[in-house]
């Protein structure tokens, strides 16, 4: 505030100081303090309002709301101003008539549902119940803007939402290099149908490892970039290419035909043995361009939800195939924003009860 009054004569600092002094505070007392300044020096409004930047109105207004005894009184500007900011209603998620909308956003935040999440299947689950609406950005708010509040002490789990993070974190710029793997041949993505890239035909999966503690266990994932489903499995105790395409094989041979048409992985050596996977499963495999994981976007999401469930450090010899059976089925029962609101398992039921035709 005092580097802000430098501009001003010795004189103007000491008057504005003197204010200051006597209890005067906030993000707008440099305008106020400014206004009471020129007041003396006899300016009018609209000289002043040319000063602050803004419309002659808006000083006269002021002076008009904060005059005592006919004169501007910055200490009964700034209490107004604290007082017209303050929201003395209490939020939505507060108020006891609607304490049903706050148990089903704490049921929605605990089951690792995004607020966007929880905002659709609110609508989806009472259509015509208008008091059961709350927008995904009030959540948001609930959650950091007032991040000391009850509604996050209420959680029954650490993080309040699944990233843990307060801030987005910019994607890499880092451009593909061109360079790749012996194994890779003619698999790239540019080879991949078109149609596993449009999304509008399921069996097309995308995959990866989430690696355990010290790089001794690992985890496959897969998801289907139609549905959204998840499969997980873990490994036992070691990730090289024989072991993963009998793993990889095993989850997809679980599959109709029609539903494990092609797999996208990174040029990762773990899938080196892609031929004899594809020999056993029909399921081509077509390797993404270096370092460029959004080719595989769905996936790379897919990881960071598992790692809410799994944080790094974590090492798979110690978790059971119940905990991973758990976890696929959460995941897979989560309402998603881009299908609808539906859940992926859901979603694949639908593709499993309706007959294939070739």
């Amino acid at each position: 505030m005092t580097a802000g009054l430098r501009r001003y004569s010795v004189g103007q600092r000491e008057q504005a100081l003197g204010l200051l002094e006597a209890g005067v505070s906030g993000l707008e007392v440099a305008r106020q303090v400014l206004i009471a300044l020129r007041l003396r020096e006899g300016r009018c409004p609209a000289r002043i309002a040319a000063e602050l930047g803004v419309h002659r109105s808006s000083v006269t207004r002021e002076l008009r709301r904060n005059r005592v005894a006919g004169v501007y009184s910055v200490r009964v500007a700034q209490a107004r101003t604290v007082t017209n900011r303050a929201r003395p209603q209490p939020r939505k998620l507060d108020r006891p008539e609607h304490a049903g909308l706050r148990t089903v956003v704490l049921e929605g935040l605990t089951s690792h549902w995004s607020p966007q999440q929880i905002q659709g299947e609110l609508l989806a689950r009472f259509p015509h119940d208008d008091s059961m609406r709350i927008s995904h950005e009030t959540l948001y708010q609930a959650l950091y803007v007032q991040g000391r509040g009850s509604l996050r002490a209420e959680l029954a789990r650490e993080k309040a939402l699944r990233s843990g993070r307060t801030s987005r974190v910019p994607a890499s710029k880092l451009a593909a290099r061109p360079r790749g793997k012996s194994w890779v041949g003619d698999a790239t993505i540019t080879a991949r149908p078109a149609e596993a890239t449009d999304r509008a035909v399921p069996g097309h999966w995308e995959g990866d490892l989430v690696i355990g503690a010290r790089g001794s266990s690992a985890l496959i994932t897969l998801v289907e970039r139609a549905t959204r489903y998840v499969m997980l499995a873990r490994l036992p105790g070691r990730r090289d290419a024989a072991t993963v395409t009998d793993r990889l094989t095993a989850m997809i041979t679980t599959l109709p035909a029609h539903l494990a048409k092609t797999l996208t992985w990174d040029q990762g050596a773990e899938l080196a043995d892609h031929a004899r996977f594809t020999v056993a499963t029909d399921c081509k495999v077509y390797f993404c361009d270096p370092h460029s994981p959004w080719q595989r976007g769905t996936n790379e999401n897919t990881n960071g939800l598992i790692r809410e469930f799994f944080p790094k450090g974590t090492s798979f010899t110690t978790v059971t195939d119940e905990q991973i059976a758990h976890v696929e089925q959460l995941l897979n029962t989560r309402p998603r924003a881009t299908l609808g609101f539906h859940t992926p398992a859901h979603k694949l039921n639908e593709l499993l009860n309706v007959a294939h035709t070739p």
